[in-house]
């Protein structure tokens, strides 16, 4: 199961480590029960409690111990989320207690056992939670961890649409770089323009950011003009504006979908299964860099000068991952990839087997150009860098082994042959002198016939009439004989 690790980890840090002062004291699991367990007979009235509800579609548990107590320690992280004092920890209190007109409540659904609740509410994939708010179903894609889902969470309660009102609401618009995001400056909340952005907003939400300003100077400040709405990759210095203002709800739908797959995108607890299924022909260009180490800094800067300049090709798109932000994930990376996360490292990776190839790069050395970068980068869209090359390479190694026994295979065969013909030949032979040797014992066979024939003939004159014809009748019989016996050594 995917969130197996993660899913660990977060429950230990919400342990039982209590030996701080007064206020920061590690929150523990009170017992309470929050959790609903969902029916066909109970699903509609409990989700009607609650203004945002969160839903976890598991698999069916069985009697597999194993399975139980997987299922029993993700249970565990939901009823740690709902917890007050984990909430607290996790400075996602408001969720609850301060935003008092939203109520969330968090349900388990099992697959087998509630498929018909499944179906009806459009649960469709196992070990995925959906959270319902505004009659949108969205799919957490992210880990499983308690601190993660409550941001998530925290960010699904949020308005679609942020106001910047003033130039310090700005300046934390500008210092947003790692996600895609929108801004448009409108009359006021009342315009049908605003409405219609407001629209598309929600069919985003919350993975992509929405801004809109009503200050002029603020929309110049933006270099926006009236119902005007800038388009911002990850990490680039200048925005897109989007055609064809005012736009329509679909018009701006249509537009972010064709550009929502950035040439570099952060991968994030929240989303990190959907980034890496979205492959380019099932590859990924993957870069581990440490923001906060002084190496990775200086290599994620190279690479987003590379980015910034190859920003119009669309088969470009490369996930950058901080490996401080997966601290649980490291050991698997660096033995499954056989590198060292110590330093920056890019490569190609294949999702489908976890095939990759490595830039090298010397820890001794400066970390390659953006021009260096650049021209790995046009090899690798080239296919010149593939890692599925050792594959072909394995699966040529075993066709010259096959052709090797098949060349072997025919040697005997044509030895087989050989020995088969000699064989023939000899039993010819043979065959040959048995019949030689039948002819040489009938004729002499004949000449004893004929000295008897004669001295019967010299003894017995009166007879010899007689003789001749018994004779003769010996003669016949011997020779049919001679005859059949001939025919058997044929």
């Amino acid at each position: 199961m995917k969130w197996a690790w993660v899913l660990l980890g977060s429950v230990l840090a919400l342990g039982v480590l209590t030996w701080g002062d007064k206020g920061l004291e590690i929150p523990t699991y009170d017992g309470k029960d929050r959790v609903h367990v969902l029916s066909n007979s109970n699903y509609k009235s409990v989700m009607k409690k609650y203004d945002v509800m969160v839903l976890y579609l598991h698999r069916h548990v069985g009697q597999n111990r194993v399975a139980q107590k997987q299922f029993e320690m993700e249970e565990l992280v939901l009823e740690l989320i709902t917890s007050p004092a984990a909430l607290t920890y996790q400075l996602a209190a408001q969720v609850l207690d301060d935003m008092k007109d939203e109520d969330i409540g968090f349900g388990l659904v099992d697959a087998k056992k509630d498929v018909a609740v499944a179906k009806k509410l459009g649960l469709e994939e196992v070990d995925s939670i959906y959270i319902f708010s505004d009659d949108e179903i969205i799919e957490y894609d992210g880990e499983m961890a308690a601190e993660t889902l409550v941001e998530f969470l925290y960010d699904v309660v949020e308005e679609p649409v942020e106001i910047i009102f003033n130039d310090r609401e700005l300046k934390g618009f500008h210092n947003i770089d790692e996600d895609i995001k929108l801004v448009g400056y409108f009359k006021s909340e009342r315009s049908s323009h605003f409405i219609e952005f407001d629209d598309a907003a929600e069919e985003f939400h919350p993975f992509i950011k929405f801004f809109a300003t009503f200050d002029l100077k603020i929309a110049k400040k933006l270099g926006l003009i009236l119902n005007e709405v800038d388009f911002y990759e990850p990490f680039m210095d200048k925005p897109v504006t989007i055609p064809g203002k005012p736009y329509t709800e679909a018009e701006l739908v249509d537009f972010i979908e064709e550009n929502d797959r950035p040439t570099l995108r952060k991968l994030e607890g929240h989303s990190m299964y959907e980034i890496w299924e979205d492959t380019m022909d099932g590859q990924h260009i993957v870069a581990f860099a440490e923001e906060d180490d002084p190496d990775g800094y200086e290599f994620l800067e190279i690479l987003k000068e590379v980015a910034r300049e190859n920003t119009m090709n669309p088969y470009l798109s490369i996930v950058w991952i901080d490996p401080d932000d997966f601290p649980l994930l490291v050991p698997y990376w660096e033995k499954t990839f056989d590198i060292d996360l110590n330093s920056p490292q890019i490569g190609v990776v294949d999702v489908e087997d976890a095939d990759s190839i490595w830039l090298d790069m010397d820890d001794d050395e400066d970390m390659p150009t953006a021009e260096e970068l650049d021209d790995w980068i046009e090899d690798v869209l080239a296919g010149n860098i593939d890692p599925d090359d050792d594959d072909d390479e394995d699966d040529d190694d075993d066709d010259d082994d096959d052709d090797d026994d098949d060349d072997d295979d025919d040697d005997d065969d044509d030895d087989d042959d050989d020995d088969d013909d000699d064989d023939d030949d000899d039993d010819d032979d043979d065959d040959d002198d048995d019949d030689d040797d039948d002819d040489d014992d009938d004729d002499d066979d004949d000449d004893d016939d004929d000295d008897d024939d004669d001295d019967d003939d010299d003894d017995d004159d009166d007879d010899d009439d007689d003789d001749d014809d018994d004779d003769d009748d010996d003669d016949d019989d011997d020779d049919d004989d001679d005859d059949d016996d001939d025919d058997d050594d044929e």
